[in-house]
């Protein structure tokens, strides 16, 4: 997926490739403290099925995060560059201050939403299990904050964030998901 998101990514600039950084490394921060303390998400750890760790993290849980905060921030770009169309076409205006929060918050509930419609699935897959088999509500609140925070790093990001193959990414990746978790 990363691949192909570096391959449809229309300008890969500085600040394209600071965002990959920035998001594989707070990304693979946060899990090891999650992992190893269980002061994020909860008490979990991950099984082999995802390959290679680094202190206990698989190195793609890393890349996902990235894939996941580009795809939710291309895909309230271009619904808010929409938005702000629309309210436009009508006369109105939107403040940039209300399209910022707006994207930080609605792109965060949107990775939200995917995390809650992937966990059980990942759980059932054998990519990572919870202790006493729960998932904690306090993993969806790390979730959320976490993911508000890699967006407002992407909202002030100076990249191209017209890559259409992003939007479909993320459509595939939620029916994806959605699929397994009614049909396992």
């Amino acid at each position: 997926m990363a691949i192909l998101l570096l391959w449809n990514q229309p300008e890969k600039n500085g600040a394209f490739f600071s965002f990959l950084l920035i998001s594989f490394l707070i990304g693979m921060s946060v899990e090891m403290i999650g992992v190893n303390t269980g002061r994020l998400f909860g008490s979990y750890h991950y099984g082999v099925k995802m390959g290679a760790k680094f202190n206990a993290v698989p190195w793609l849980i890393g890349l996902n995060w990235f894939v996941l905060m580009f795809c939710c921030g291309i895909v309230m770009t271009k619904l808010h560059q929409w938005i702000k169309d629309q309210y436009e076409a009508s006369g109105f205006t939107m403040t940039p201050v209300v399209e910022k929060i707006s994207l930080v918050f609605d792109g965060a509930s949107i990775a939200l939403f995917f995390d809650w419609i992937m966990e059980p699935v990942a759980v059932k897959m054998g990519f990572w299990e919870w202790k006493d088999g729960i998932i904690p509500l306090y993993n969806y609140v790390c979730w959320f904050l976490i993911s508000m925070f890699l967006l407002w790093v992407f909202s002030k990001l100076r990249l191209n964030k017209d890559n259409h193959f992003a939007v479909d990414l993320l459509i595939i990746q939620f029916l994806f998901f959605l699929t397994l978790r009614i049909y396992l």
